[in-house]
């Protein structure tokens, strides 16, 4: 049987001044002025004690602990006392991570209220302390700091600051907000410690106590004071790496908001919450403690032990007795390990698993004890009593038979059924509705739950007789009854309890093997698990969220064990094959989750599935739902085979494609609609699309995103896609690319064909870069087109009359210029007025004229000519233009005429130049 007990590492014996040390924590309950446990503060390597002395006089005594006994004599200790009995706000270590000197000693800051700061260096070599350096935190001299803590390499203090340099408010709202949030950055190097310039992190804020955890600083309401403004009743999280603040309170479990840290008026800060915060009641935090990994634990006056964590969730993890009543003089201390939280309250050690909230044990102490942090055992908790330093530590009190074997004493029966209880207590918690924690004994004693208890006997005997006993003993033994009784409920578990058992020998192996032999099994399960989930009928949401972390843990080996489960094999011509079964494919390409697309913007997307593709997939931000499966592949191949993304996409399309069709698939209910791909549903989304928010989530180095985006967009075949690609390509410049996709697509449907030349031919107007290809461009044609078509879209997109100012007036045209002429139309427009059963003189005269510009117009315009202008007076660049031009007669009344003059009123005032 494991229990925890305290084992003792020093009775106070091996430190200097030990006899002096066991006076200050002895104290009795009647001296009012007794050292109180928070007022003592350990190294984090536990060589030095640090009590800081309130009343009656003010100072510091230090208790260090030698290697060398002889040492101790001479030594120097840190003790002070400051004159004018100024306080001293705290005593802490600088993280050993940014000290860069060459000693071996840690570096303790010692703070005082007015500002005053001594850097303090222990060696041993050199007798003891030595004050390194002392400086000023504060840039005013009447500052007075309340609190102060160091976060990675900065350090950061709450200090108030007299009325006149604070808000002008002088009501007392506003005397309450006179504080300000300040930070320096500091570096330990070569024996010295350099400050930098002082930064104002939150100003005209009430008086907070900063605590630091890993890369996070907490900042509590004063715990002293009785809270009554809505101003005490939530606590702030700043994040220096992230530079924002989030704003939380213990009446909720998700954070209130998110700010940016630019804003450092604590008014402004809070402005938006203040309806919402005075509905709240106020806090009411006994004590707290920092996880060391950003989080933060509290313990509330309700009598609930809480765990912040960084994102701002607030998770309730133990509840004490309801005959808690927390008082001023109540004594309580937190620590956390692993998975595990202690928790002194008074005289009381609870050990409690953080996960489920199960209490592990409970110790009695003799007198109150403060948990320390040990850095050279973080997994282990450590105590600080008035008779010494204790850890605790686990032990087996199993009562060992003379003559038995040391795999004799190992129960795993009971071992595998106390876990039945844990996962039944789990199970039940998560669905219960009431605030009652739930445990394990209840389980066992309460009589409600008859399911645990039932697979527990169920256990208890399949073990007996898999451990050591066989069928014919337990016949014998009078055990018919029974085994026939549970005969058919054993044939349904059978499965079970084999993989219940085989996970034990995994487990077993796991512990016993080399790095090798790990690696191997950790392969062999992960590809196990993956064609399992993979194999199932329907993921539900917690099957996919255990898919997702496979994924997380083990990624290399995740993806093997996809490839292995899809069967996928990559052919020399470039193509993904694979042998998978249907069920398998229906797992892959299960629509989206509502939950999926409504946590990532795409709740809206289906609404425009037949739409443009310029509807944007943002990436969302990182949240707690899980990548549905297609996604979470797409990620893997991503990640180790960029160059088959495409390819995966087309095979998928192609398994889908079948099995809406039923052409291989049929036999399985795939549950997809008759429409294109299975759209019709709102939570189906394209394939492509869902690749293309993977692809953007990711974030890749532009150029292979932008490459791989293209390659997804063609692969999906979808006209709105393929456009959208050709555009890509084509902001890049890409033209020989761009003419290899124009010929490839535009033999799939007329309509697209005809997208495609007028995109291309809008392009063709704009610039001269795509003159190599124009041969193969005018081949695209679509049979339907006509000259007065070709050449309106060509007027239309011309460049502005601005980027044109500078060029030859008209007709003439700067052989250097992008500007399109008519000779690079000519093969186009002869071939479209070659397909015409009647092909227009008017246009044979355009294709005839001369390559040199034709002759002027005279001074004296005839009659005729006259009459043209006063016709066209509302067209002035028409006007400039020999009306012999566009040669017209009294017989030629066709409709094609009505087209020339509807064509000569939409030039524009540069017309095409002649080449």
């Amino acid at each position: 049987m494991l229990r925890f007990v305290l084992e003792e590492l020093s009775d106070f014996g091996d430190y200097a001044g030990y006899q002096k040390l066991r006076d200050l924590l002895t104290f009795s309950n009647d001296e009012r002025n007794r050292i109180r446990l928070s007022d003592v503060r350990l190294s984090p390597d536990g060589r030095h004690i640090h009590v800081l002395l309130r009343q009656p006089k003010v100072g510091l005594m230090t208790f260090d602990k030698y290697e060398r006994h002889q040492l101790a004599l001479n030594s120097k200790k840190l003790d002070v006392w400051f004159k004018g009995g100024i306080p001293i706000v705290d005593v802490f270590y600088l993280d050993h991570l940014h000290n860069k000197g060459n000693g071996t000693g840690a570096v303790a800051v010692v703070v005082f209220e007015n500002g005053k700061a001594e850097f303090w260096k222990f060696l041993e070599c050199k007798t003891g302390w030595h004050l390194l350096q002392t400086s000023e935190l504060c840039n005013s001299p009447q500052a007075r700091v309340v609190s102060v803590c160091a976060c990675s390499s900065l350090l950061v203090w709450c200090e108030e600051r007299p009325a006149s340099e604070s808000s002008p408010a002088h009501s007392s709202t506003g005397n309450k907000l006179r504080y300000c949030v300040c930070r320096r950055d500091f570096e330990v190097e070569d024996g010295a410690v350099s400050l930098g310039g002082l930064k104002i992190i939150l100003h005209n804020n009430p008086k907070f106590t900063v605590i630091s955890s890993g890369d996070y600083v907490h900042l509590l309401p004063n715990l002293k004071a009785k809270p009554q403004l809505c101003i005490s009743k939530f606590f702030l999280t700043w994040s220096p790496h992230h530079d924002f603040f989030t704003i939380s309170t213990t009446s909720k479990n998700t954070p209130i908001k998110k700010l940016s840290a630019k804003e450092s008026d604590f008014r402004r800060l809070i402005t938006d919450c203040l309806g919402y915060l005075s509905a709240l009641e106020p806090l009411e935090i006994c004590s707290f403690s920092p996880t060391g990994c950003g989080g933060l634990l509290l313990l509330l006056g309700t009598g609930w032990l809480c765990l912040l964590q960084k994102d701002g969730m607030l998770r309730q993890v133990y509840k004490l007795a309801d005959n808690f009543t927390p008082q001023q003089d109540t004594h309580a201390s937190l620590y956390m390990y692993m998975n595990n939280v202690g928790l002194i309250v008074g005289k009381t050690l609870h050990l409690v698993e953080v996960n489920c909230g199960r209490e592990l044990q409970k110790i009695a102490l003799k007198k109150e004890g403060l948990f320390y942090a040990n850095q050279a055992e973080r997994r282990t908790p450590h105590l600080l009593l008035e008779t010494g330093l204790f850890m605790i530590v686990e032990k087996d009190f199993t009562v060992k038979l003379l003559g038995s074997s040391p795999a004799e004493c190992v129960n795993p029966g009971a071992l595998m059924v106390e876990a039945v209880f844990e996962e039944a207590c789990k199970y039940y918690q998560q669905r219960s509705l009431s605030n009652t924690q739930l445990t394990v004994d209840n389980l066992k004693k309460g009589g409600r739950f008859q399911a645990p208890i039932s697979l527990a006997s169920i256990l208890r005997n399949y073990l007996i007789s898999g451990f050591g006993r066989n069928e014919t003993e337990v016949l014998q033994n009078g055990g018919s009854e029974h085994i026939a009784g549970k005969e058919k409920l054993m044939c349904s578990l059978e499965g079970e309890l084999r993989a219940l058992v085989s996970l034990e020998d995994l487990k077993g192996s796991l512990v016993r093997g080399n790095v090798k032999e790990m690696e191997a099994v950790c392969e062999t399960l992960v590809e196990k698990e993956v064609v399992r989930l993979l194999s199932s009928t329907e993921l539900d949401k917690e099957a996919l969220l255990y898919l997702n972390s496979i994924f997380s843990i083990f990624p290399s080996q995740a993806w093997r064990a996809a490839q292995a489960a899809l069967q996928l094999h990559f052919n020399g011509e470039g193509t993904l094959s694979s042998r998978a079964p249907p069920d398998v494919w229906k797992t892959v390409l299960s629509p989206c989750p509502n939950s999926f697309l409504s946590a990532n913007g795409q709740s809206k997307l289906s609404h425009s599935l037949k739409g443009d593709y310029n509807c944007k997939i943002k990436p969302a931000a990182p949240t707690s739902c899980a990548l549905p499966v297609f996604e979470l592949l797409c990620q893997s191949v991503f990640h180790f085979q960029p160059s088959w993304l495409p390819r995966f996409l087309e095979l998928s399309q192609q398994q889908q494609g079948s099995a809406v069709l039923g052409l291989s698939l049929a036999s399985s209910s795939w549950g997809l609609s008759s429409g294109r791909g299975g759209e019709g549903r709102e939570n189906n989304v394209p394939l492509y699309k869902r690749a293309l928010w993977v692809l953007s989530s990711l974030n890749p180095d532009r150029q292979q995103r932008q490459d791989l985006e293209v390659e997804l967009l063609l692969v999906s075949g979808r006209p709105n896609a393929i456009l959208q690609a050709l555009r890509i390509l084509m902001d890049k410049r890409h033209w020989e690319r761009v003419t290899q996709v124009a010929h490839q697509f535009c033999k799939q449907s007329p309509l697209l064909n005809k997208e495609i030349f007028t995109t291309l031919l809008c392009e063709v107007a704009q610039h001269r870069e795509l003159d190599p290809y124009l041969e193969l461009l005018w081949a695209l044609c679509p049979e339907d087109y006509t000259v007065t078509t070709i050449l309106n879209l060509v007027l239309k997109n011309l460049p502005s009359h601005s980027s044109c100012a500078s060029s030859p007036p008209a007709p003439f045209a700067d052989p250097d210029s992008s500007q399109l002429t008519i000779g690079q139309l000519k093969p186009l427009l002869r071939k479209v007025l070659q397909r015409e059963t009647k092909p227009s003189q008017r246009y044979a005269d355009i294709l005839q004229s001369p390559s040199y510009p034709p002759p002027a117009l005279p001074r004296q315009p005839t009659e005729r000519a006259r009459s043209m202008s006063d016709v066209n007076a509302d067209s002035a660049p028409c006007s400039s233009m020999d009306p012999s031009f566009y040669p017209e007669t009294h017989e030629q009344t066709s409709p094609a005429n009505t087209n020339i003059q509807g064509f000569k009123a939409a030039l524009p005032a540069d017309p095409i130049g002649f080449a």
